[in-house]
């Protein structure tokens, strides 16, 4: 039997330099966990080359900076939105060529974008946020009050919150629900990805100065039917029309804290009058009891209206 050659190991043991590689590259190349490291540290950087010209401009300001400075406007929400935008797009296309795949896989394919699939998100956002306030407003916890705009304001403050929220939509959800979640899915598997990530996006809206843990899990449970939603349609435009129309209705519409941010430029002059149980105080309706009943008509709606599709089986 032939001894293996001096400075060689025995066939079959790997050496501490195989075990040191297999941490970090599997049979499919690099492993998930840090691919998804390295994109997030790409968006990073690239996010926070663009916000140097953003402060040096007074565009926006870096908390602490200016005590009240930061307010949640749609001009600011355009500027902070649009560079998370550019920096997740970046990342994405540089993970695509790394990984040799379309960016298309990341949930947002170009074939479908604005198509049927977002425009019916946006009607569900609308309605999902519409039920939850008349669901606060009969139980007598909410006023729609009086109109607050007219004129040029009304169609200023409607376009600007209009793609605002749109860039929100796509920021948050290709975060959260595109990238992270086909990569981390293809290594944890789709359910347990979607739980993390869930509450990772929930723990996220910990950091906004008006949020409470009852926001926050409101934020994780959404969170969680968006991914159902990429579970059933296959990529994440009905999730980016739902999640913008969410936020334009609450923030814009009906002029209630969005997570605890309240914003000036608002189509109505409403009023919460209630326990915070109900009207989910300065959090808004995302921590209230309301919220979290449409959530679960939502998962029920979409259930039957999306059904899951039956594998064919393959003739034997």
């Amino acid at each position: 039997m032939p001894e293996p050659s001096q400075g060689q190991p025995p066939a079959g043991i790997a050496t501490i330099e195989d075990r040191i590689a297999s941490l970090f590259v599997g049979p499919h190349g690099i492993r998930p966990g840090w691919r998804w490291l390295m994109f997030l540290g790409i968006f990073f950087v690239c996010a926070g080359v663009l916000i140097l010209p953003a402060i040096a401009l007074h565009l926006i300001n870096l908390p602490g900076m200016q005590p009240g400075a930061q307010a949640f406007t749609a001009s600011f929400v355009l500027i902070q939105e649009g560079i998370l935008v550019i920096a997740l797009f970046v990342a994405a296309l540089v993970m695509s060529k790394i990984e040799q795949r379309p960016m298309a896989q990341y949930g947002l394919p170009a074939s479908e974008a604005f198509r049927g699939r977002f425009w019916v998100g946006a009607v569900w956002g609308i309605l999902a946020i519409t039920a939850t306030m008349l669901l606060i407003a009969a139980l007598h916890g909410f006023s729609f009050g009086s109109v607050a705009l007219s004129g040029r304001a009304l169609v200023g403050y409607a376009l600007a919150w209009a793609i605002a929220f749109l860039l929100t939509g796509f920021s948050e959800e290709f975060l959260f629900r595109g990238y992270s979640q086909f990569t981390l899915g293809g290594g944890m598997g789709f359910r347990p990805a979607a739980i993390f990530l869930s509450l990772l996006f929930g723990a996220g809206h910990l950091q906004n100065p008006g949020e409470a843990w009852p926001g926050a899990l409101a934020a994780a449970y959404i969170g969680f039917f968006f991914c159902f939603t990429l579970r059933r349609t296959g990529n994440i435009w009905f999730a980016v029309g739902l999640h913008a129309a969410w936020d334009y209705g609450e923030t814009f519409v009906y002029g209630v804290p969005d997570s605890g941010f309240a914003a000036p430029g608002h189509l109505l002059n409403s009023s919460f009058h209630g326990p915070r149980w109900l009207t989910g105080g300065k959090v808004g309706p995302e921590a209230s009891v309301a919220c979290f009943v449409v959530i679960s008509l939502m998962f029920l709606a979409f259930h039957f209206v999306c059904p899951a599709k039956r594998k064919t089986l393959a003739a034997s």
